[in-house]
């Protein structure tokens, strides 16, 4: 592929040039400049790809160039483009971009979404729209009650598919494709390439083009990475100690579970941090809240979980704080490259349990090295049982049939929680 130097080398209508240099974009991503030209022509595309690669931008351009030529008007509730995500911070912010980079275009958008009322979404539907951004559960709601028809659609994408499957959204999804036309346009993104990802894009897309974009070993090389040997019982007071550090003035703390995130901000509440705890079970006026102080700055700390995160896009994150390690390795690296966006360095700590040496392992195998060990004063840890050679080779744990890997009956219910949540 050429180098391209400007996003005018890509063929690109004039409304969106002018767009993209007012929001001061001139060069695009990788990503973007390899696949907007193929998706200009009408490919499906299947994207492996993280936040912060420019994706939305790579299919949301060319999307609104094609949807700007209507040849006749919109019918009542149709919808002709449909953007699937798995989390309402994710669908706004989403929404966001692709109205900023269409305001020239006179293309006109929805937003649907759980955790606020009904009726002005549906307002929003009622005349049709070109641009349809959704989380999979309330839009079946309003397919459900007729507010929405999806058999005009002529293009789909789903976002983030990995976390789509994690969230246990796929009965879901593939009740909204088997409604949608069988001539479309399909895109495919997804930040991790799991098997059920690839069985889920054999059955949406035709002929895909494959793009993928993997800058996580960049993004590890640019994060300090440092190991702190912690009990659990005593990880709340030594997370207070840890951001006593006036150098940590941006942080995300990152728990396992909602309720473990709950705990974390009210102890560091009760030791006067400024903070808030962001999760699926927050209603969506304080997970604003939340989002919304952590970027103007009033909250030095946020306290949240992997999939409430997804939505986060923050530049001048410091440090990341992995108070427990995560059940998948792929998460550790999306969790520090928090960090370490657009060519910034980031610090990342992780407080280590000896109960988690399983994952420990598996993210050092992802990750290709060994995280650096704090000393501390706990003197309860065991010494912490490094991977042999699989750490050379990058494999990851778990994929082949570990019980870490496999799904309980708690973790489906889990699943069935974050559904209602979205």
């Amino acid at each position: 592929m050429n180098q391209l130097n400007s996003f005018a080398d890509l063929a690109l209508a004039e409304p969106l040039l002018r767009a993209l240099g007012q929001a001061g974009l001139v060069t695009p991503t990788p990503i973007q400049a390899e696949a907007i030209p193929a998706l200009l022509e009408g490919r499906d595309m299947l994207g492996i790809a993280q936040t912060g690669t420019g994706k939305t931008a790579a299919f949301g351009l060319p999307l609104l160039q094609q949807l700007s030529r209507r040849p006749e008007g919109l019918e009542p509730k149709s919808v002709r483009a449909l953007i699937l995500a798995p989390t309402r911070e994710l669908a706004i912010q989403i929404d966001a971009e692709l109205r900023k980079y269409g305001r020239f275009m006179g293309v006109r958008h929805a937003l649907v979404y759980g955790g606020v009322g009904h009726t002005p979404q549906i307002r929003a539907l009622e005349k049709g729209v070109d641009i349809l951004v959704a989380t999979p559960g309330r839009l079946l709601d309003h397919m459900q009650a007729g507010a929405v028809k999806l058999d005009r659609v002529t293009h789909l994408v789903l976002d983030e598919a990995d976390r789509m499957l994690d969230m246990g959204f796929v009965r879901d999804v593939m009740k909204i494709v088997a409604l949608l036309p069988v001539a479309r346009q399909s895109l495919l993104f997804s930040a991790t390439m799991p098997a059920e990802v690839a069985v889920l894009s054999r059955k949406i897309l035709k002929d895909p083009m494959r793009v993928e974009v993997t800058p996580e070993v960049v993004t590890v090389e640019r994060i300090d990475q440092r190991l702190y040997p912690v009990p659990t019982g005593e990880k709340r007071g030594f997370l207070v100690d840890l951001l006593a550090d006036e150098k940590m003035q941006r942080v995300i703390v990152f728990t396992r579970t909602k309720h473990g995130a709950d705990r974390v901000a009210q102890h560091l509440q009760k030791a006067r941090i400024e903070t808030l705890a962001l999760h699926g079970n927050k209603s969506q006026g304080a997970r604003q809240k939340a989002l919304a102080g952590f970027k103007d700055g009033s909250l030095r700390v946020l306290v949240a979980t992997d999939i409430a995160a997804r939505g986060i896009d923050v530049a001048d994150i410091t440090h990341v704080v992995n108070f427990d390690l995560p059940d998948e390795p792929e998460a550790y690296v999306h969790r520090i490259g928090r960090t370490a966006r657009a060519g910034r360095e980031g610090i990342a700590y992780s407080l280590f349990d000896a109960g988690e040496s399983a994952r420990l392992k598996a993210i050092e195998r992802l990750i290709r090295r060994p995280i650096p060990q704090v000393a501390t004063h706990f003197k309860a840890q065991t010494p912490i049982a490094r991977p042999a050679a699989d750490t050379q080779r990058g494999e990851l744990a778990g994929r082949e049939g570990q019980p870490m890997q496999q799904k309980s009956k708690k973790n489906r219910w889990r699943n069935q929680q974050r559904r209602r949540a979205a």
